[in-house]
């Protein structure tokens, strides 16, 4: 298994809830750097939102679409 980063994110809770909504799509997702982000803060490191390489595509399209959805009322 090859990992590849699709998102970098500043906030480690940001990072779970992508992690989350992949996962809960059925792709495996992990986050990198979460441990020494609590430590020194998220804001400075980030944390890196990992999945598997042939589903990087997958995940990629994921992301955009929830990024590119309008806020809930």
């Amino acid at each position: 298994m090859s990992l590849v980063v699709v998102e970098t994110l500043f906030d480690r809770i940001a990072g779970e809830i992508a992690r989350g909504r992949l996962q809960s799509a059925g792709i495996d997702a992990v986050l990198f750097d979460s441990g020494i982000a609590s430590v020194i803060g998220s804001g400075l490191s980030g944390v890196r939102l990992m999945v598997d390489a042939n589903d990087e595509g997958a995940a990629r399209a994921l992301l955009d679409d929830i990024a590119g959805d309008p806020p809930e009322d």
